[in-house]
């Protein structure tokens, strides 16, 4: 039974990651034809940022009151339907009104499933679990890659992610009574008598504003190029879109192989070690969009995605080592809000730059990140260190 409702929860997450990638993917397809600046698209992503950060501090409330089966099954429905009509939006206002749902469905899936396997399961569950993700952020771009190649519209691509979601709407409510049959692990115990801390008081702790730095700059990349890279292959390399579509796919399948990877080597490396692997990775991605051939940057995406994909989860696993148990839970609620912050602003901040400079910036725009990530990185060695 725990093993059956593993399997759902993994599906749940692929769903997660289907609507992630999508609107990144079809961006310029979307803005040619309904003749809009390509910044807008900077409107829509912080839209649904902000709906993800309102679902994720009410998530706490709605999960005592719901339980996490009920919030699964209303938020995979809320982003199926925020799909599909953002398939017959005919206007920018259309679709900055589904991107709130969109973002209200999302935020609140993700802190319920990773709370969920957090307590009922083990890490290398929480490893392989963001591996689903990939798969979900993997496959949408991949078939509105095909859809676009092969019809030339992208609505149909929306449609077609939004009936995979409502199927796998459809499996949970099916599976909706296991939920309540799975015992809470006794580690989960310790939550319950974990320390309450201000948020001033724990920002205050040495490493913690490093370790966020570290989030927003990792999720910063991952949206960014999430979003931007096939507008940057077809406006400053002229690939087709179809194919920039297929790019956006090997990039988020260096993540999904990243993250993969990162819990094999888990069980003969330190968490540290992996995030410094990955960042020698991540930087090698980011140096072979500098180059002008259109296969360094397609390369390059793909290393970009297999080096920052190790690290989320695993700055996550480290929070009760660096700053103990105890109050690991109330560093984790920071540390998903720094990600957060990462996650609306560096895309939006990249599209307003695209429009006034050009979208040829984005490799300097991710080196400058980078850069901050492994200054961020050292420093907060530095303090956990010295506090241990």
């Amino acid at each position: 039974m725990t093993t059956l409702l593993l399997l759902i929860i993994y599906i749940a997450f692929i769903s997660l990651g289907i609507p992630d990638s999508l609107f990144g993917t079809a961006w310029p397809a979307i803005y040619s034809e309904l003749t809009l600046p390509i910044s807008y698209g900077s409107f829509v992503t912080i839209i649904i940022s902000c709906g993800t950060i309102i679902s994720s501090l009410l998530s706490s409330r709605l999960l005592a009151r719901f339980g996490t089966g009920f919030i699964c099954i209303f938020s995979t429905a809320l982003t199926a339907i925020a799909l599909l009509l953002f398939s017959f939006s005919n206007n920018f206002y259309l679709l900055c009104v589904c991107a709130l749902p969109l973002g209200l469905g999302a935020g609140a899936i993700d802190i319920a499933l990773n709370n969920y396997v957090a307590l009922h399961y083990s890490a290398i569950h929480m490893s392989f679990l963001h591996c689903f993700y990939g798969v979900g952020v993997s496959a949408s771009p991949y078939i509105l890659s095909k859809i676009i190649g092969s019809q030339g519209n992208w609505r149909i691509g929306y449609q077609t992610a939004a009936s995979i979601q409502f199927a796998i709407l459809l499996l949970l409510i099916a599976t909706i009574t296991l939920w309540g049959k799975t015992k809470i692990s006794v580690s989960s115990a310790s939550v319950r008598h974990a320390s309450a801390l201000s948020f001033r008081t724990m920002v205050r702790m040495p490493g913690v504003k490093e370790i966020c730095c570290m989030f927003i700059t990792s999720c910063g990349i991952e949206y960014t190029c999430g979003n931007w890279c096939s507008t940057f292959l077809v406006e400053n390399k002229n690939m087709p879109i179809a194919n920039a579509a297929q790019v956006v796919m090997l990039y988020y399948i260096g993540l999904t192989l990243g993250r993969f990877c990162s819990g094999l080597l888990a069980v003969r490396l330190h968490s540290w070690k992996i995030i410094r692997l990955g960042q020698i990775v991540l930087g090698a991605g980011i140096l072979l969009l500098f180059m002008p051939f259109l296969t360094t940057s397609v390369i390059g995406f793909f290393l970009i995605g297999f080096g920052n994909g190790p690290l989320f989860p695993n700055l996550n696993y480290l929070t009760p080592e660096n700053f103990g148990e105890n109050i690991s839970q109330n560093v984790m609620g920071i540390q998903m809000a720094a990600s957060y912050l990462g996650i609306m602003l560096a895309p939006a901040v990249f599209g307003i730059l695209g429009q006034w400079i050009g979208v040829w910036l984005l490799p300097l725009f991710l080196i400058c990140f980078y850069f901050v990530m492994l200054a961020s990185h050292s420093r907060a060695k530095r303090f956990l260190q010295s506090n241990s």
